[in-house]
């Protein structure tokens, strides 16, 4: 139990969820059990948890986000491509797996960032603004940042993407 208080106090009103060794998930602050759709809906809603091993206190929350993935792929939300897996599978016994962590949580924070600017003009534009032009420009930075990690995964992939730039390029002048 002090390990689960020390969790709480370090992570900002972070509820502790025990999970015990028959799968069962114990929320501290209801005293009930829970499932990972349930957690899964706290993560949506943005409420901060901890997961610890009912026994032993060990931080299990990163396995059960990655549990709380695989259960929604499987059920067809679908948002990781198959490429994408298959190159962070690779990374996992690389020297820059460290790095890699910090572009993709760099990365998110960044498309977080402009998901929630592009929703505050969409609600300027519902007011009688039209800002569509930033809208515009918000897309292809979100389009050339995903692009960029692509490429990251894929070492050719600069190769490839600038022959399909100089493509499209020749067919924009044509127009």
């Amino acid at each position: 139990m002090n390990t689960a208080s020390s969790e709480k106090e370090s992570s900002k009103e972070a509820v502790v969820i025990k999970k015990y060794a028959n799968r069962r998930l114990y929320d501290t602050g209801t005293s009930a059990y829970i499932t990972l759709e349930d957690l899964c809906t706290r993560v949506k809603d943005g409420k901060e948890f901890v997961v610890v091993d009912a026994k032993s206190g060990q931080d299990l929350t990163r396995q059960v986000l990655t549990q709380i993935i695989l259960e929604q792929e499987i059920k067809g939300f679908q948002v990781l491509p198959t490429s994408f897996l298959r190159n962070v599978i690779g990374f996992y016994d690389d020297k820059m797996k460290g790095v890699l962590q910090h572009y993709l949580e760099g990365s998110m924070k960044s498309f977080m960032s402009n998901q929630e600017n592009m929703q505050s003009m969409l609600g300027k534009a519902v007011d009688g603004m039209t800002p569509f032009n930033q809208l515009e420009e918000i897309t292809r930075q979100n389009v050339a940042m995903f692009e960029k990690a692509l490429q990251m995964f894929n070492p050719f992939g600069a190769m490839f993407g600038a022959k399909e730039e100089t493509s499209d390029s020749g067919k924009n002048k044509k127009s």
